[in-house]
């Protein structure tokens, strides 16, 4: 299983974070074409990003946020990547499923497709967007863009992204696709970054997008099983597993009944537990 609890941005002209991001535990690195990247540096940063793909030497996954096919660098953002493939493309401001398949149709075979879910057409949508068909892999809940698109005032509760960060899970598990929450800005707040991830959790998502990598290890935390869930599920593998269980499609198990749907959700959990307790495998370089 591929976890994806830590997902952090580089910056694709930045050498030195993206040297650094190599001996970092996030599980999947973004190298940023788009906002992280001035105008005038585009070209450079993709270079600099096909560069750090074919070096290689990352532990989780390598996708690219490419440029919109909207401006003038995403259609040969596309192309370059063609050559030395990412795990993930991240395509920014789709708000359509045709955007989604024009995306996809440059797309070289085995690459899965990220999206970017940030204004407000795109969470009005959701179901549309999200049931555009393969290669599409996950929906990114871009904050920034929406609540500024939306005049949101928000603090750690995210109060008024309540409705949409729920709309997001719904539409990603309707359509079996992961859903990524959005980044934490101050990167010097431990509490409001543990507060958000929590609270990512509890709605759902399988992990957070990361601007700096002392945000890694909150975010690896919250979006793995805690010991508590992992001896929970095991109690609930064990109790079906028994003789007096077969055929039962609820039993008692401690002080609550338990059904069988939650014996597929304890087996789902202790598959996320073993794969977050395995030490990643660094590509060579």
């Amino acid at each position: 299983m591929q976890l994806t609890r830590s997902v952090l941005y580089l910056p694709a002209s930045n050498p030195r974070a993206i040297e650094k991001a190599r001996g970092l535990n996030a599980d999947a690195v973004i190298l940023d074409l788009e906002d992280a990247v001035a105008p005038d540096a585009k070209v450079e940063a993709r270079q600099a990003a096909i560069e750090a793909l074919s070096a290689g030497g990352f532990g989780g996954q390598v996708g690219v946020r490419v440029n919109g096919l909207d401006t003038r660098w995403g259609a040969d953002d596309l192309t370059a990547l063609c050559v030395h493939k990412p795990d993930f493309v991240v395509a920014p401001k789709i708000e359509s499923p045709e955007a989604v398949r024009e995306v996809a149709a440059r797309l070289p075979g085995g690459v899965a497709l990220w999206i970017m879910v940030e204004t407000p057409l795109s969470v009005l949508r959701l179901d549309q967007i999200a049931g555009a068909g393969a290669p599409l892999a996950a929906l990114v809940l871009g904050i920034n863009d929406f609540a500024e698109r939306m005049n949101l005032v928000l603090d750690a509760d995210r109060e008024p992204m309540k409705p949409w960060l729920a709309a997001v899970v719904a539409a990603a598990r309707g359509h079996g696709l992961l859903a990524i929450d959005g980044v934490v800005n101050a990167t010097d707040d431990a509490d409001r970054l543990r507060t958000e991830c929590l609270q990512g959790r509890a709605f759902g998502f399988d992990g957070k997008s990361l601007i700096h990598p002392a945000q890694i290890d909150a975010a690896n935390a919250a979006f793995s099983p805690s010991p508590e869930e992992v001896a929970r599920a095991r109690e609930v593998v064990a109790a079906f597993a028994a003789a007096d269980a077969e055929g039962k499609g609820a039993i008692r198990v401690g002080y609550r009944m338990v059904e069988r749907l939650h014996l597929d959700a304890a087996h789902r959990l202790l598959v996320r537990h073993e794969a977050a307790s395995t030490p990643p495998t660094v590509r060579p370089i």
